[in-house]
C-alpha cells in the first residue's frame, strides 16, 4: 500500500509563497506521472500540476505562472512552489499520481492565504 505524506503549509499572506512536498512510499515511484490537488471548502478536489516521469510539466490555468512542480525520483519526493499565493488559493492540497487509478489519499497539508 502506498503512503503519500504531504508537507509544507500553513498560513501566508497574499502574495506571498509555500513551498509544499510530498513523500510517495513506494519504490516504483519514478514510473508515475505525479500531480498536486487541492480541494477547498464546499469544493471538489481539483488536479493542479502534474509532473510526467520525464519531468514535463502540465498547470491548470489558474495556477499557471505562479506554481511549479518537481520531483526527486532518487528521494521519491514531489514538490509545488507556490508563488504570488492568492485567499483563493486556501485549500488542503494533496499530492497523488495523476491516474484513472488513484492510490489512496494522505491527509494532505492546510495552505491558508489570509490577510
Amino acid at each position: 500500500q502506498v503512503q503519500l505524506v504531504e508537507s509544507g503549509g500553513g498560513l501566508v499572506q497574499p502574495g506571498g509563497s509555500l513551498k509544499l512536498s510530498c513523500a510517495v512510499s513506494t519504490s516504483i515511484f519514478s514510473i508515475h506521472t505525479m500531480g498536486w490537488y487541492r480541494q477547498a471548502p464546499g469544493k471538489q478536489r481539483e488536479l493542479l500540476a502534474s509532473i510526467s516521469t520525464s519531468g514535463t510539466t502540465t498547470y491548470a490555468d489558474s495556477v499557471k505562472g505562479r506554481f511549479t512542480v518537481s520531483r526527486d525520483n532518487n528521494k521519491r519526493m514531489v514538490y509545488l512552489q507556490m508563488n504570488s499565493l492568492e485567499p483563493e488559493d486556501t485549500a488542503v492540497y494533496y499530492c497523488n499520481r495523476n491516474s484513472p487509478a488513484s492510490w489512496d489519499w494522505g491527509q494532505g497539508t492546510q495552505v491558508t492565504v489570509s490577510s
